[in-house]
């Protein structure tokens, strides 16, 4: 095994809640090390949707997800943090006097002074499309990185919760036709967007359900040509040339579930402070819970800065809770 990677905070999660307080560590002058099971920064945003117009981030009227995360990592490689990519964080030991030993699945040892969650949902998998079996990679996807793949092609769209409706909305004006099928009436997206894409060229089918998958002979073995939706058990047999089942995914907050932590409902259960129920532990973004917690990214960057600050108290006593303001002058 390599030499032991040494820091005064590591990061676990490199999403938007994660890049933020990477960068606010470095601003309060402390030693980083970012880890994450994905191969790239930005987390959920970067492998779910880069594309989507994110509406909520303060600043910012209408921002991308991929413009976002290419702010998000700017500021946050300032802090030149050790970046840890395409690993898991798989065991912790906690020294309530000296620090954290983070390892993880590759071996490494990461050794910390303290340690803070920023790791979403955890590791996530899509739920399956059970029509969908051999055509992952073949004109099925499960998720709309690029919507440059879908010019001028009839588009099948599963599901019925935001990931659905944004694609749906994004892809309309760039396929050839966009069906989105939902198997209740009602729908969990957003109202804004379902109203937006209800009142557009899209056709929504509800109360139905894609009950098979063709190629142009009616068999499995070439390109995806036509798609049979079930409407109230009567099938209908409709062209398509790529489907995305955007059924939601399976999250799993994996090996951290052993670490000892108070969870409630697979989040980590946080004081004000960030603060898990081990010492020197501290979490912050989706994967905390708290009363009144609200899941979004503009929550998660409040998180991030109070865990960093209350975290800096810990590996060095004499620091104050709050440092001041970026924008002071030295």
């Amino acid at each position: 095994m390599d030499h032991p990677v040494s820091c005064d905070v590591a990061i676990v999660g490199a999403g938007p809640a994660g890049l933020f307080a990477t960068y606010y560590a470095g601003f309060r002058g402390l030693r980083v090390a970012l880890v994450d099971s994905l191969p790239e920064l930005g987390g959920q945003v970067t492998a779910m949707y880069p594309e989507k117009a994110i509406l909520d981030v303060a600043g910012f009227p209408d921002v991308k997800g991929r413009d976002l995360v290419d702010g998000l990592v700017a500021q946050a490689l300032t802090a030149e943090p050790v970046q840890l990519l395409g690993r898991t964080a798989s065991g912790l030991k906690v020294d309530e006097e000296t620090g954290v030993e983070l390892t993880l699945d590759d071996g490494t040892l990461v050794k910390a002074k303290a340690l803070i969650i920023t790791a979403g949902i955890g590791k996530f998998s899509p739920r399956p499309l059970p029509a969908a079996e051999g055509w992952i990679g073949r004109g099925v996807e499960f998720f709309v990185p690029s919507f440059d793949p879908y010019a001028d092609k009839d588009v099948v769209i599963v599901g019925g919760g935001d990931s659905a409706f944004d694609w749906a909305h994004h892809l309309e004006p760039i396929a050839r036709s966009v069906t989105l099928v939902h198997r209740r009436d009602a729908f969990r997206a957003h109202q804004r967007t379902v109203e937006q894409v209800q009142a557009s060229s899209v056709d929504i089918v509800t109360r139905a359900e894609v009950t098979a998958l063709r190629d142009a002979d009616g068999g499995d073995r070439g390109a995806l040509a036509e798609v049979e939706i079930t409407v109230d058990g009567e099938p209908t047999v409709r062209p398509v040339q790529a489907v995305v089942a955007a059924l939601g995914f399976v999250a799993d907050l994996g090996p951290l579930q052993q670490w000892g932590l108070e969870t409630q409902r697979r989040h980590i259960v946080v004081d004000t402070a960030m603060r898990t129920s081990l010492p020197r532990v501290f979490a912050a973004g989706d994967i905390t819970e708290y009363a009144g917690k609200v899941r979004l990214i503009a929550v998660g960057f409040g998180e991030a800065a109070t865990a960093v600050n209350n975290a800096a108290v810990v590996i060095d006593p004499s620091a104050h809770v709050f440092p001041g303001h970026s924008s002071e002058g030295s």
